[in-house]
Formats: C-alpha cells, structure tokens, sequence
C-alpha cells in the first residue's frame, strides 16, 4: 500500500462537473493498492497517517497532526501509485491491485479512517476525477506499508 500524503490548505474532488468531496486545512491522501497488501495493513496505516506530525507548532516545527490541528481528511483512490515506473517510457500496473479485489479493500480503509476521526471526505472510486488543492509548503510524503 502506497499513501501520497500531502499536507493542504484546501482541497476537493469534481466528477462529471459535480463536486463530490471538498475540505479545508489538513490532508489529502492518495491510495494505490497492490496485489500483496492484505487487511492487516488498514489499521497500521490508519493510525499512522492520522498520527503523522506534518502541522507546525507554535515554534515553526512539524509536531502536530492533522487531529491536533482539527483539520480535515480526503482520501483518493488512485492505483497509479502502484505503477512500475524503473524500466522503458511507459508505466506498468501489474503490480496494481485489481478493482475487484480493491474497492472493498479501499472501501476498508475508509471506513477505518471513519471509525478514527470524523472529519473524513472521500473520491469516488474508479471514477475519472478531478482533484485540485492547494498544497502547504509544498509538504508531500509517501507512506509505504
């Protein structure tokens, strides 16, 4: 499991001219799942992420999560980021998680963060997105279970 982590002022997601998902300060999340992840990983990465000290504190030092802060959660599925990327010009996906094994997979993962923190927005599956954000500093980081 791979999570792009970045850290936002806003963010929000748009599906057929229609804004599905919308937040303001705090984390927008990217989800690409692979053939070897297996549900033992959601729980690990639902505490860590929600856990992540990527917000400044009152000395200018990342010691405060997106809990701390009371920021917002949105969560994108997005399997690119299971991409074999090291060989050639064009990205493979076998290593990606098929849709049928995913989305119940993906929809456990919500469903965690949920369980965790109310503030939890989320894309739409599979769908052909449009995701725009403003990202905070730029800060960026890839998790990986």
């Amino acid at each position: 499991m791979n999570i792009l982590i970045q850290r936002v002022q806003h963010a929000s997601v748009t599906v057929n001219n229609q804004n599905i998902a919308q937040i303001q300060q705090g984390i927008l999340l990217f989800i690409g799942l692979e053939k070897t992840d297996h549900a033992a990983l959601i729980e690990k990465a639902c505490k860590k992420v929600l856990n992540y000290r990527i917000f400044n504190d009152c000395d200018d030092k990342m010691n405060l999560n997106v809990q701390d802060i009371k920021g917002e959660v949105l969560v994108v599925s997005q399997f690119t980021l299971a991409a074999q990327t090291s060989k050639g010009l064009r990205p493979g996906f076998s290593d990606a998680m098929h849709p049928d094994q995913s989305l119940p997979m993906f929809n456990k993962i919500v469903e965690c963060f949920k369980s965790k923190y109310p503030k939890i927005q989320t894309g739409e599956f599979a769908a052909d997105m449009k995701v725009e954000l403003l990202n905070d500093g730029p800060v960026t980081f890839m998790l990986n279970f």
